[in-house]
Parts: C-alpha cells; sequence; structure tokens
C-alpha cells in the first residue's frame, strides 16, 4: 500500500499556496524541492514536475511594479503593500491571463536556476484542454514527454492560462485535474500532490476541531466527495473537490495518489520511504490508454440510447443506430460523445448522420448513407462506462 520502492515515474503537483510566499515564488521552497526530485532522479527515477503559481508570480511583479511607480522607492519595499491593488481585478479573466503571462518565465526561471545546482535540465510544457482533447495532439504531448524523460531532462508542466479560452482555474482547478491527466497519459507509478493541507478529513478541519485524517482511501464514494471542501484562495483555484477528482482520474490509470502537506520537511523521500504522511489513494481499475484519452476527453454531445442497447454495451457488444433515440449537441464522426450519463464514446457516426439513422436497423443504413459507410455507431473498444 505505501511500499513505493518500485514506483519509477513519478508525477509531482505542487499547488500555488505551497510554492509561493508573499506574493512572489518562494525561491527557498523551489531549491528544496529541486533537490529532493533530484535525489529521486539518482535513483533511476523519472519525475514530471506540474507546477502552479505563476499567476500568483505575474500578479506580485506587476503590484511591485506598480508601487515602484507610484512611491519612487524600492520594488521589494514595496511588492507586497500594492499587492491589493491587483487583486481587486485579479478576478477578471484578461488579467489572469496577462499575470499568467508575467509570471511563467519567472517562475521556470526559478526552476531551471535551482535544478541547475544539481546538473539537471528542466523542460517547460505548455498545455490547453484542446490539447488534451485532440487525439493526434494528445498522442504528440505523451511522445514529447518520453522523449524528454529518456533525455533525464525534468519536465515543468503547467496550464497555459495566458492562451487558454476556457476561465482560467475551472479547467484544471489549479492544476490537480492537469496533474492526474499527465500522471495517466505517461504510465506514471505515482502522483504526489502536495497541498497546504496535511490530508484528506472526514470534514472539513478548519470548521470542525473534531475532524479526523483519512490516512487510506479504497474507494471514493459519495460519503466521501461530502467532505471535500470548496475552491482554494485568490490565486489558487483547487480545493479538496478538485483533488478527490483528479485521484477519480489517475486511478483509472492504475496509478496511486498521496496528498500531503508540501511544506512538510523532506515530504517527497518521506513518502517514497513509506511513512503514513497525508492520504493515499488506492486505484480500483486499469484502462487501456486509449481508454483513458476516451474517458478524460471533452463530451462533444450526447447521444441518447435504449435500455436495450445499453444492456447490450454492458455486455461488450458495438452501439448500433436501431438503440438511438435522440442526439444532443453537434458533433463529427471521431468526436468523443457521452452515452446518457453511463458512458463515453468515440462515434463512428458525426450527429447529422445519427439523426438521419436513429432507431433504423442496420439493413436501412447502407440505403441511407451508401454502401461503403459503416453500420456501427461505436465498437465495443471505443465505449468507457463511468462507473465500475
Amino acid at each position: 500500500m505505501r511500499d513505493f520502492s518500485k514506483a519509477k515515474r513519478i508525477v509531482v503537483k505542487i499547488g500555488t499556496n505551497t510554492l509561493t510566499k508573499d506574493g512572489g515564488v518562494d525561491a527557498g521552497y523551489v531549491r528544496r524541492m529541486a533537490g529532493q526530485i533530484s535525489s529521486l532522479l539518482a535513483t533511476n527515477r523519472q519525475v514530471v514536475i506540474v507546477s502552479s503559481g505563476a499567476i500568483g508570480m505575474g500578479a506580485g511583479q506587476l503590484s511591485g511594479y506598480q508601487d515602484t511607480r507610484a512611491s519612487g522607492s524600492g520594488y521589494q519595499e514595496n511588492r507586497v503593500s500594492g499587492m491589493g491593488a491587483v487583486a481587486g481585478k485579479i478576478k477578471d479573466i484578461k488579467m489572469r491571463q496577462a499575470c499568467a503571462a508575467i509570471g511563467q518565465p519567472l517562475l521556470m526561471a526559478e526552476w531551471r536556476k535551482s535544478f541547475l545546482r544539481y546538473g539537471v535540465t528542466v523542460a517547460q510544457v505548455l498545455l490547453t484542454t484542446e490539447v488534451l482533447n485532440n487525439r493526434k495532439t494528445y498522442l504528440n504531448l505523451r511522445n514529447s514527454i518520453e522523449t524528454l524523460l529518456k533525455l533525464s531532462v525534468v519536465p515543468v508542466l503547467n496550464e497555459n492560462d495566458s492562451v487558454s479560452t476556457d476561465e482560467i482555474g475551472s479547467t484544471f482547478g489549479d492544476n490537480d485535474k492537469l496533474s492526474a491527466l499527465v500522471a495517466s497519459k505517461i504510465d506514471a507509478d505515482l502522483l504526489i500532490m502536495l497541498s497546504d493541507i496535511d490530508a484528506l478529513y472526514d470534514k472539513n478541519p478548519r470548521k470542525f476541531a473534531d475532524a479526523r485524517p483519512i490516512h487510506t482511501v479504497y474507494e471514493i464514494t459519495e460519503e466521501i466527495m461530502r467532505s471535500a471542501g470548496g475552491r482554494g484562495t485568490e490565486y489558487a483555484t483547487g480545493g479538496m473537490k478538485t483533488k478527490i477528482e483528479a485521484a477519480k482520474i489517475a486511478s483509472n490509470a492504475g496509478c496511486r495518489i498521496v496528498l500531503a502537506n508540501g511544506r512538510l520537511k523532506n515530504v517527497i523521500g518521506r513518502i517514497i520511504a513509506g511513512e503514513e504522511i497525508g492520504t493515499v489513494f488506492m486505484p480500483k481499475r486499469k484502462l487501456s490508454n486509449r481508454s483513458r484519452w476516451i474517458l478524460n476527453s471533452a463530451a462533444g454531445g450526447t447521444i441518447f440510447i435504449d435500455e436495450g442497447a445499453m444492456r447490450a454495451l454492458r455486455a461488450h457488444k458495438s452501439l448500433l443506430p436501431s438503440g438511438v433515440i435522440s442526439v444532443k449537441g453537434i458533433f463529427e464522426a471521431g468526436a468523443v460523445v457521452m452515452l446518457n450519463d453511463n458512458a463515453k464514446a468515440v462515434t463512428n457516426l458525426s450527429s447529422s448522420q445519427l439523426k438521419a439513422l436513429a432507431g433504423k436497423h442496420s439493413s436501412e443504413i447502407r440505403k441511407i448513407l451508401g454502401p461503403k459507410h459503416r453500420d456501427v455507431v461505436a465498437i465495443p473498444e471505443d465505449i468507457v462506462f463511468l462507473d465500475y
């Protein structure tokens, strides 16, 4: 359970609150993290970092610049006091994008400088949901990370907030979901999520003095979900709920997850040594890489099917047009779609084709679409159930 001696590929996610201090990156903490991760590399392990903090760092830099202009005094003296001027605007998407663009190179500069002390090269990888949802770019990303790891380079990943088309933070939840997707994508053995909280508790420890830590989670139940808190702080967007959702994603890859307080001394080394720190989430199933991509991709629409068709799918049969009741959304063939609320699938037919074929038998399909068209909506290998 806590034996990580055979964990060769590890993803380390560090949250905004853990990484930053007084409106900027905590350089001393980054150096300590680089030292701990370098120790893992020395044992022939591969490590990927998912690092938050760019927006917070950009806001700190920008507020310091504004204070310096206003007072004429030094940047370091006024960096924190001016934070309020930016904080009022930080919820605006454009402002957050600007802060991310300012903060990201500063963040990478700290990681690069810290790892150079140990002779380790780092690489920056910025992601958006579009990259992960598209099968081609998804595979390209996987190949890129695999190549970097073979070269003994440490990839440092972050959401590409400055160009993201979605509301920043709602997509990956302060990189919680991103770290799980990456762990799933690269077949990681272990995901370490370093946060500003000690563990998952049976209730909110900030509100209830009798809250007790849960050291091992074998199944993410409704009760576990209810014990999760809400969103994070001003610059962070994560919360316990996003961390549990991330644990679900990584679990489908057969990856164990440890949630722990990132400020504990030598926290990574102690986790690897098997010390009972934080909460460990145990996986329930291991899906194939393609199945994981289907499960974690945003659905382009919904195909509503009847009960008989759903029973056939659970018996590992293909989905035929005869079982389709209706279609919601506009999508092309090859898109990932929902099947009722139960499953996701890659459809062989577009939404317009499905609307024309809904409820019809296979013998009628070629008459409508032509002899070369497939008479199957989705094959078993391209269908993944959400419940297990």
